[in-house]
């Protein structure tokens, strides 16, 4: 009788550096082959001290074998990434689909190399009815609570289920002229509990299916996203114009939530180590005070320039100073990073 096959490791937590480096004897470049671009950057910031929310990795080897398989999870992977969702809660003390202290997580798209036109990121995973209801009771902040609530059925019915996002948007617009807002930032938790009523009907006309309340089932439909943009029309054409390989696969990168848009105290930008430019050592970049990163880099609000965060918030200003320096000097090049403060901790 022959012994059982063991299942393919196919999860990565950031912290397992040196499980993901022992595979290639050190060799950096089969790392990022296997974690893409944007896994192998945060397990190795994890690695260097950088204050890097908890997270995983879903390597390339399972978005080739999901594909080869007809998409189908491959044996092991989704029982892996369970694993490391219960070893997320034990890091954050927080719990992935429970009310009273929801764990929620991003899911993002990362191929060893950087390919624009590939699935977006989804944010909030793990929220539904129920939760979104004891968060907004719990912080006593329900705007804060339903303003996540939407971002998720919006990014998920647009990336997952294939709604156009012109249609979400339209609904918002609609909403901001009602309350007479000049912009996103002055909706109250009412405006945004209506806008999320409305785009659960809008996914229910378009698809025909229920937006899904389980997440566990919202974080499996997300990673099968991702593996499917692989091989989307953008996405093809990218690495034909750029003579990057079609056998590479992409990897799925699942990190725990961390929220700029609780408070005034708290932000979100993104920035480079240094002036892209001159090359002179002065941050470069954009954030808002009270905002969740989709809304730097969308056009939708008026960013800051990142050197006003010396007068916002000193000490996070100081402390980003500080990472740009250590990242530079670890990989001997510019660095382009995405922050966030959440009430007054810094996160990378």
């Amino acid at each position: 009788m022959s012994p059982e096959k063991t299942p393919n490791k196919y999860v990565y937590l950031f912290n397992e550096f040196d499980q993901a480096t022992a595979k290639f004897d050190g060799d950096w470049e089969g790392v990022r082959s296997l974690l893409g671009g944007k896994g192998a950057n945060l397990l190795d910031a994890t690695q260097q001290g950088i204050p890097v929310p908890p997270g995983f990795t879903v390597t390339t080897e399972g978005c080739n074998d999901y594909l080869a398989a007809g998409e189908q999870f491959p044996d092991g992977l989704w029982d892996q990434e369970l694993a490391a969702i219960d070893e997320l809660e034990k890091q954050t003390g927080k719990q992935f689909g429970t009310a009273e202290n929801p764990l929620l997580v991003s899911c993002s798209s990362g191929a060893k190399f950087s390919m624009p036109g590939m699935m977006d990121t989804i944010l909030n995973i793990g929220m539904n009815d129920e939760i979104v209801g004891k968060l907004a009771t719990r912080t006593r902040r329900p705007r804060f609570a339903w303003d996540l609530y939407r971002r998720l059925i919006q990014m998920f019915g647009g990336v997952v289920m294939g709604v156009p996002d012109e249609v979400f948007e339209a609904v918002i617009t609609a909403q901001r002229r009602e309350y007479r807002a000049k912009n996103d930032a002055e909706l109250n938790a009412e405006a945004w509990q209506a806008v999320t009523l409305r785009f659960k009907e809008i996914i229910r006309t378009y698809t025909g299916a229920e937006f899904p309340s389980d997440p566990y089932e919202q974080l499996k439909l997300a990673t099968e996203a991702v593996f499917k943009s692989w091989n989307g029309k953008r996405a093809f054409d990218y690495r034909d114009a750029s003579n990057i390989p079609h056998d590479l696969g992409t990897a799925v990168n699942i990190q725990t939530m961390v929220f700029g848009n609780i408070g005034d105290d708290c932000a979100t930008g993104v920035f480079m180590s240094r002036n892209a430019t001159t090359g002179e050592p002065q941050l470069e970049g954009d954030y808002l005070i009270n905002a969740q990163g989709e809304d730097v880099v969308s056009g939708a609000r008026q960013t800051l320039r990142i050197g006003e965060l010396k007068n916002d918030m000193p000490d996070m200003f100081a402390e980003l100073v500080d990472i740009a320096g250590r990242l530079e000097k670890h990989h001997r090049n510019m660095q382009d990073m995405e922050f966030t403060v959440e009430q007054g901790k810094m996160w990378l």
